[in-house]
């Protein structure tokens, strides 16, 4: 399958490889650079087979319709609000539906950057797909890139149109909208820590709400969120503690008790242990 002899109102932009290359060394766009980008708007027999691998990762949103995707690890289709993310070093096919064209808006992205935001993700081709929360903000910047390149090709336009791929990567890389259901309870537990900062909960109570074992709950909540139910709480409940102690003349006993420790002289060496000065000393700083 390839790309059909263009689709009216379509958008697209290739850097010359030497541009790309140059680009690599120079400073900033060494970081991250858009070899091409563009928008198909309903896009009939639209697609690609890669059997060869490419350097850059390719990244596609689906704004309509719909269509698929092939990875060494299998076929996925592909629906309206999601987002293809295909790995460089991988043959990879693609493809729109034959009833429900779909409507893309692409990129293709590549630097010493993009590694560390493939594995902070888990962007690989086990997993090419996902869903973001707010799909019309990964649109906004994909247009915004494509604005850029449409422009010139000179360091500046390059420049912007990678700051703006840095923030589409790294908006990808932390939603944690992937719409995978095994996560559901997970992100309903995290919700409730960050609105019940003030609560006694164990993690076998958060288990046992998300109807799930122990050790299940823990091993998906790791996973999700990057640290453990525990910590995750200790988290919230010191950046609470931060705002008080920054934004009121609350005594040290009231900030803990505020923040779920009703033992002040605990909660002072909890503080020390995460900010290695105790609350005392942290209201006495300067700051801003």
């Amino acid at each position: 399958m390839t790309i059909a002899d263009g689709f009216p109102g379509q958008r697209m932009l290739v850097l010359p490889r030497p541009r790309v290359r140059e680009a690599l060394q120079q400073p900033g766009t060494s970081h991250l650079v858009v070899t091409d980008c563009g928008y198909f708007p309903e896009a009939h027999s639209h697609g690609r087979v890669r059997t060869t691998p490419i350097s850059q990762a390719v990244i596609i949103v689906c704004a309509k319709g719909g269509g698929w995707c092939e990875t060494p690890a299998g076929q996925f289709p592909v629906t309206a609000g999601q987002v293809i993310i295909l790995p460089p070093g991988h043959p990879h096919s693609y493809g729109s539906n034959e009833d429900t064209p779909w409507t893309l808006w692409w990129l293709h992205v590549t630097g010493r950057d993009l590694p560390e935001f493939l594995t902070a993700a888990g962007m690989t081709p086990d997993a090419p797909i996902r869903t973001p929360s707010d799909v019309y903000r990964v649109v906004a910047l994909i247009a915004e890139v494509l604005q850029s390149m449409e422009r010139d090709t000179t360091t500046a336009s390059l420049l912007a149109a990678a700051g703006a791929a840095w923030h589409l990567m790294a908006l990808l890389a932390s939603d944690r909208s992937t719409g995978d259901g095994r996560y559901a309870a997970i992100d309903r537990a995290a919700e409730y820590l960050r609105t019940h900062i003030d609560d006694h909960v164990s993690v076998a109570e958060l288990a046992a709400m998300s109807r799930l074992s122990g050790s299940h709950f823990a091993a998906l909540f790791k996973s999700r969120i990057g640290y453990p139910a525990l910590q995750y709480q200790t988290q919230l409940r010191m950046a609470r503690a931060r705002e008080l102690l920054d934004t009121t003349d609350q005594s040290i006993a009231a900030v803990a008790a505020a923040t779920g420790y009703p033992d002040s002289f605990y909660f002072a060496r909890q503080f020390k242990k995460v900010h290695g000065v105790t609350p005392f000393g942290y209201r006495g700083q300067r700051k801003g």
